[in-house]
């Protein structure tokens, strides 16, 4: 996605939201454990309710790399169903969400700057 591309979703929702798919199997409803893939059907769900509304989506790969292979099947799976013309991010669990905050808080000025 090109920046101008970034800048039109902000413009035509109306909308900053990042949405985080750091979807932990504990917390996954008891009906969707039994799907092939409770955590890619969770997901699926959560996108499917909010793609008109945010810019970004957000998955956390340390709870995937947590759950082995079928972890990073189930986030590659996640990351091809969100739609092309949303962004899409990857946090690596060696950046703390302190750090994460402030890179975020910097996008966001940035492009609130931009868009004035």
């Amino acid at each position: 996605m090109t920046k101008k591309e970034l800048f039109n979703q902000i413009k035509t929702k109306e909308s900053f939201l990042c949405i985080g798919l750091d979807t932990d199997i504990k917390k996954v409803p008891k009906h969707l454990l039994d799907f092939e893939d409770p955590i890619f059907e969770f997901n699926k769900q959560i996108i499917d309710a909010t793609h008109d509304l945010c810019v970004a989506y957000k998955p956390n790969i340390a709870f995937y790399e947590s759950l082995g292979s079928q972890g990073w099947d189930s986030l590659k799976k996640t990351i091809d169903y969100i739609p092309e013309n949303i962004l899409r991010l990857q946090m690596q669990k060696e950046v703390t969400l302190e750090i994460l905050h402030q890179c975020m808080l910097v996008l966001f000025l940035k492009l609130t700057i931009l868009m004035l």
